[in-house]
């Protein structure tokens, strides 16, 4: 059984990293950045930061993303209307967050994004909390349009989702000269 899942999970990995391929370099590198903070890799500040204006930004989102472990554990089962309110509304706080960062310009490039910093159950909640972040005034109209537009109706109205998890989780990679490069036996 364990051969068979095999493929499986290379096609999906692959399929994750074309659609990482598919996001213009500004929203790759925000990706990276953010799961950086979000899961605790690396020191996102030295990475990242470029100037001071960037530094205040991760520092931000770095406060913010505390409340990721409490958000993961308050996803809810099911519907329950009562578990919904500690769980959507930090959700969206962070949305809007993130998307007022101008570099998720997409339904497609939150949904990966969220997906790999809470985890596959989270996917039913995605487009409400999208929905309700890209709607708030802090965005320029043409920039909420823009990021409503982008959420599909079959992403919106969808009667299901998957809950296998993520396999691609994007990292910084340093860059090797290739060009002096010798073999060594």
């Amino acid at each position: 059984m364990g051969a068979a899942k095999k493929p499986a999970e290379g096609a999906m990995t692959l399929a994750e990293m074309k659609e990482f391929a598919g996001f213009a370099a500004s929203t790759q590198r925000y990706i990276r950045r953010s799961l950086d903070i979000g899961l605790d890799r690396d020191d996102a500040m030295a990475r990242w930061s470029r100037d001071v204006v960037e530094a205040a930004s991760i520092r931000a989102q770095a406060r913010l993303y505390r409340a990721l472990p409490e958000i993961r554990q308050r996803v809810p089962d099911d519907a329950d209307l009562s578990q919904i309110e500690p769980f959507l509304t930090p959700l969206t706080t962070l949305a809007a967050f993130d998307l007022g960062q101008g570099r998720l310009i997409s339904f497609s490039a939150f949904r990966f994004l969220y997906e790999r910093l809470i985890g596959a159950e989270v996917r039913p909640w995605l487009p409400s909390a999208f929905c309700g972040a890209a709607a708030l005034p802090h965005l320029h109209p043409e920039v909420r349009r823009k990021l409503l537009q982008s959420i599909s109706e079959a992403a919106a109205t969808a009667s299901g989702w998957s809950n296998r998890q993520p396999v691609f989780y994007p990292k910084w990679v340093e860059k090797v000269d290739t060009g002096s490069a010798t073999l060594s036996h």
